[in-house]
């Protein structure tokens, strides 16, 4: 999977997948209030075999073995097409030809937890700010790599503004009898799963 490299990073830049934000923290002195930098945003790093640039529709296709990472953030697909319009928002396609799905995944270090989907296409709105993930959709969240929560539907809609998804059923649903299907295992589960792996982390520090 490394028979070429792509390398794309732009000014405006957002990701397909959970996008990271700009941070304002705000410190108050006797003086006066004052503002820390916001966070670097980080690059968009994608592998493909293809890659085919238009300037002028601003528009990006990656085919073939496509791999992309951004952050914490990995996204597998067969062909990748990412857009942007006159406003500076993106969007993105994922699809799959030869693979039986689009793969994403994003972990958050600080929380030892991992967030899995699949689907069989995979659309990025920037504008709207939503994810949403079409045909045979699944999303799994691990802690400490146990599984938490899962979320079975034909179309799974994530909103970034509010951090809250949307489930339907259909007949590409990866729920029983085209229906949406949800796990969640009880809090206290995940929270012993969290003071696991914390533990472990703060002995392994001490070592």
């Amino acid at each position: 999977m490394i028979p070429a490299l792509s390398t794309l990073t732009q000014p405006r830049s957002r990701p397909l997948l959970w996008c990271a934000g700009i941070v304002l923290a705000l410190g108050t002195t006797m003086a006066a209030a004052q503002t820390t930098p916001p966070v670097e945003e980080p690059d968009t790093l994608i592998l493909s075999d293809t890659l085919h640039y238009d300037d002028i529709k601003r528009e990006s296709v990656f085919v073939g073995n496509v791999t992309m990472t951004r952050g914490n953030m990995t996204l597998s697909s067969d062909r990748l097409a990412m857009r942007e319009d006159a406003d500076g928002f993106q969007y993105g396609t994922a699809t799959v030809e030869q693979s039986d799905r689009v793969h994403l995944r994003q972990e958050k270090p600080e929380k030892f937890e991992n967030i899995k989907s699949e689907s069989i296409r995979a659309e990025y709105d920037g504008k709207t700010k939503q994810l949403i993930l079409i045909g045979q959709a699944v999303v799994t969240r691990y802690v400490c790599g146990q599984p938490q929560d899962n979320i079975r539907g034909e179309r799974i809609v994530y909103h970034q503004d509010t951090d809250t998804y949307e489930a339907f059923g259909g007949p590409q649903s990866a729920g029983p009898n085209q229906r949406v299907r949800s796990v969640t295992r009880h809090r206290s589960k995940s929270d012993a799963a969290l003071a696991d792996c914390t533990n472990k982390s703060s002995a392994a520090a001490k070592r």
